[in-house]
């Protein structure tokens, strides 16, 4: 161990501080291109520098930061002028404020002291740190695809088959292929016979009651002839009206069935 012991370290080998760079040290030509790679362009490079010596950015010391630009830009230069290209920009503008720097402060017409040489570039790094700050919080926030996935799980449900909805048209063929049935009985008799659409709505929820499912054709009695077949209808229409039936149908051009829109208790 040296003597000096507030020396800075370059680097540390195992744990160890090291101070000073081993004679058979080899460093490969492009490791220092590796390096300016890794800054995301000269005022990444140049507020690294401010900010590794703790140099006060609204006071910097044009002379150093400009001499150890320099001495990472040449490195570069003679091997990758394409990467260093923007680098040399910054460079030529670090030696522009230096050189303004350096020459007596000139008034405006005004008579106030002229702008401070530096305050272009101090705005510009202010903003670039600002803006890598909240980059880096962003980044750091938890990123779907990144830090975590979205839990699926897939379940399988039994669906409940809906069964198509009955059109008028529907209805309305049923009713004529039952009228045509009925015109085949024939009666000759002539009465005059009261009929109640309320008891033949009784009459429907009673062949309706503990079954399931009956034929819609079924519900009409032909022989018994026009008169109580219309009838019949009409109460089977009111029953559906008051939501006490329903009327379903399996499929297109199916049988229509018709059940009791309620459970018995």
């Amino acid at each position: 161990m040296p003597e000096v012991v507030d020396q800075v370290a370059l680097a540390r080998l195992y744990g160890e501080p090291l101070f000073a760079l081993p004679n058979d040290l080899y460093i490969p030509p492009d490791a220092l291109e590796v390096f300016l790679e890794a800054f995301e362009g000269p005022l990444d490079l140049l507020l690294y520098l401010i900010r590794k010596q703790n140099f006060n950015i609204l006071d910097i010391p044009m002379a150093g930061v400009t001499r150890q630009y320099l001495a990472y830009v040449d490195e570069i230069r003679s091997r990758n002028l394409e990467l260093a290209a923007e680098y040399l920009l910054m460079a030529a503008m670090l030696i522009e404020i230096k050189s303004r720097m350096l020459l007596p402060p000139k008034k405006t017409a005004d008579g106030e002291e002229a702008e401070d040489p530096r305050a272009e570039l101090v705005r510009r790094l202010l903003e670039y740190e600002q803006a890598k700050m909240q980059a880096a919080a962003i980044n750091a926030l938890s990123t779907y695809g990144r830090d975590f996935w979205k839990a699926q799980v897939y379940i399988e449900q039994s669906l409940k088959p809906r069964f198509p909805d009955v059109s008028l048209d529907d209805l309305r063929q049923a009713w004529a292929d039952i009228l045509k049935r009925a015109k085949l009985v024939q009666h000759h008799k002539i009465s005059r016979e009261e009929l109640s659409v309320r008891e033949h709505m009784s009459i429907v929820l009673r062949q309706l009651q503990g079954r399931r499912f009956v034929e819609f054709e079924s519900l009409f009695d032909a022989t018994r002839g026009v008169p109580v077949l219309v009838v019949t209808f009409i109460a089977l229409l009111e029953l559906g009206k008051e939501t006490l039936v329903e009327i379903t149908q399996a499929e297109a051009f199916a049988p229509i069935y018709v059940r009791l829109a309620y459970a018995p208790s």
